[in-house]
């Protein structure tokens, strides 16, 4: 039976500031970063409390995903307090939180430009 989801992949052009914006920026922990192959790492990140997080990998023949929009929705207890602590640590934010009948939402961009949501669960 399945129980959750270990992680999400995330296409990214650069392994290496993908794990410096993850890790520094937005606040993941590396559980897994070791070879996969001779131009990739596997990296597996967690957010910090969620059994829940992501790798930053493409797959061969994927590269067209890198700089799209992602199909992820990160939540927070405050979107506008997590999009300002996330703005001062440099993350470019696509739209900025605002406040919708089901909640609030913000869409936030990686380095390679992928975007991804901010919403309150």
């Amino acid at each position: 039976m399945i129980k959750g989801i270990k992680f999400v992949g995330v296409p990214v052009s650069n392994q290496d500031a993908a794990l410096k914006f993850w890790t520094e920026a937005v606040g993941m922990k590396v559980v897994t970063d070791q070879p996969f192959n001779e131009k990739q790492r596997w990296i597996e990140l967690k957010i910090p409390g969620a059994e829940t997080g992501i790798a930053p990998f493409t797959p061969e023949g994927h590269e067209d995903r890198i700089g799209q929009f992602q199909s992820i929705s990160f939540w927070s207890d405050d979107v506008f307090a997590t999009a300002a602590a996330l703005k001062q640590k440099g993350v470019v934010f696509a739209q900025d939180p605002k406040k919708e009948q089901w909640g609030t939402s913000a869409i936030f961009k990686d380095p390679d430009g992928n975007t991804y949501v901010l919403s309150s669960r």
